[in-house]
């Protein structure tokens, strides 16, 4: 894992934070909720990636 990585979450974390609240001050709730989520679940399976390559590193380490 680089940095990079973790500048690309800090992104998506500010673009959702962003987008929710032009959509909450234009009265769209639900909108709103639905980035929110649909950022969470983007940077969930970007960490799930990673936490698969490092059980594959683990493996080969020890030879499993």
């Amino acid at each position: 894992m680089n940095i990079d990585f973790i500048f690309r979450i800090a992104a998506i974390g500010i673009v959702v934070a962003v987008l929710n609240q032009v959509l909450i001050r234009a009265g769209r709730e639900e909108q709103a909720t639905m980035t929110t989520l649909a950022g969470i679940i983007v940077v969930l399976l970007m960490v799930v990636e990673q936490i698969g390559d490092l059980f594959s590193t683990v493996k080969s380490v020890f030879g499993l």
